[in-house]
């Protein structure tokens, strides 16, 4: 690894030489975590409830240098600890009881690991829905200008990669999730923005209170020199919180009118970039010409093309009651709707109106019937089916040239399928035609 790693102005390192760390999770950001602590000079044990890993793990683990255990976690495994980095997703409350009976060694995130040895100014969004669109703008915005910019956080890249990296950037523009948030202490972004607040990951957080306040925390260490960006509904929070930065309130606009992104939702995203990099001084000329060029990302409204006039948009990555909300209102043509899987909260039967006015025709799949029929029941065609391909196929059979068949399912994945990723690439396949022997369901 060979880099001298130094904090930034003021910033106090969590670790130094000699010390010992334990990793739980030994997913992207966990092993990106490991390395940062073994360049360190830090003796660093990975922890996984996995009962195993791919080789692919266990080499980049050996290539590290760290100890490895598998298997439900155990007290005595933090005892000896100095510090413990807890990967994004890794439930808190149940990991903070056991290391209560380790002594309570400090239990911090892999942002927070990284964040003292950042030196260029950070751009830092979260939210529950359109983080992955407005961060991937931004960063085109600031690229169009001429800055040298990392991307990454909840999206790509760990914070931890990033500090090893040979070459660093001028700017970073960070996506943070609620999980990452809630293990940040000194994050203190020029720009920190929350683009919307709904119910989501309840299944994970305790409630919307712990949820909203991980949210919140990317003001914390704000002053009075940055900005803080939030749409009107979340201000009197911040205000009544008493955040010290500069409150800019996002409005909807249509400041970029050549685009191929879809939706009112995707304007605000882009406002919400262009507000932010702004700041860095990038002109709305350049912010325009990125916008104009940038292509909508996979699973976010992706039109998947045209089928004897029938338009089929993969929006696999709707996994909250509010993404489905974004993506029906920004269709006229009348939608067939296929939705279901793994429901983490929200209220769908706020939907009932946008249901009725938009929706030809809804097609349950896989987990969540019970919620979604409940929520639907008595105004709209529903129908249920154990898997995606025949819900699909029933649609195909009452869909019309000039209408959209749309997955945007308003759940996690995991009960059919490893991520939203696989999800809405299963559902590219078929709207191709690629269906398999055992996958036609029926036509009518």
């Amino acid at each position: 690894m060979g880099k001298e790693l130094k904090t930034a102005n003021g910033a106090i390192a969590r670790v130094k030489t000699g010390d010992r760390a334990a990793v739980v999770g030994a997913g992207l950001s966990g092993l990106a975590a490991a390395r940062l602590l073994r360049a360190l000079g830090v003796k660093t044990r990975l922890l996984d409830r996995k009962p195993s890993l791919s080789e692919e793990s266990l080499t980049q683990i050996r290539a590290i240098g760290a100890d490895l255990i598998c298997g439900e976690h155990k007290p005595e495994y933090f005892k000896d600890a100095d510090l413990v980095v807890i990967s994004p997703g890794v439930p808190y409350g149940p990991l903070a009881e056991l290391l209560a009976q380790a002594g309570n060694p400090p239990l911090i995130g892999e942002t927070e690991l990284a964040l003292p040895y950042v030196q260029a100014p950070i751009l830092a969004f979260t939210g529950t829905s359109g983080k992955t669109t407005t961060v991937s703008l931004a960063a085109a915005m600031l690229e169009q200008a001429g800055r040298k910019v990392f991307l990454g956080g909840n999206i790509g890249t760990p914070l931890s990669d990033y500090v090893l990296a040979p070459e660093q950037a001028n700017v970073l523009v960070l996506e943070l999730s609620s999980f990452q948030l809630q293990g940040i202490d000194s994050l203190r972004p020029a720009v920190a923005c929350i683009l919307n607040l709904a119910a989501n990951h309840l299944d994970q957080h305790r409630d919307m209170e712990e949820y909203r306040a991980a949210k919140f925390s990317i003001f914390t260490g704000q002053t009075e020199k940055d900005l803080a960006l939030l749409p009107p509904d979340l201000v009197p929070e911040y205000r009544k919180d008493g955040f010290r930065a500069r409150l800019e309130i996002l409005r909807p606009t249509r400041r970029f009118p050549k685009t191929r992104l879809i939706g009112l939702h995707n304007a605000a995203n882009a406002e919400a970039a262009f507000l932010a990099v702004q700041s860095q001084g990038v002109s709305e000329a350049d912010a325009a010409r990125a916008v104009a060029a940038f292509r909508p990302l996979p699973h976010r409204l992706e039109n998947l093309g045209e089928k004897d006039g029938i338009l089929y948009v993969n929006d696999s990555k709707s996994t909250t009651v509010d993404a489905l909300r974004a993506a029906l209102e920004s269709f006229d043509a009348p939608l067939l709707l296929l939705a279901g899987g793994r429901f983490k909260g929200g209220d769908l039967q706020s939907l009932r109106p946008l249901i009725q006015e938009k929706v030809k025709a809804v097609a349950l799949f896989g987990a969540g019937r019970e919620v979604f029929s409940e929520a639907f029941a008595g105004i709209v065609p529903l129908s249920w089916d154990p898997e995606l391909p025949p819900a699909l196929r029933r649609l195909e059979a009452m869909a019309r040239a000039g209408e959209v068949i749309l997955l945007s399912p308003a759940t996690a994945s995991f009960d059919l399928y490893r991520n939203y990723k696989e999800r809405g690439d299963h559902f590219r396949r078929l709207a191709q035609g690629e269906y398999k022997e055992n996958e036609n369901g029926p036509r009518g």
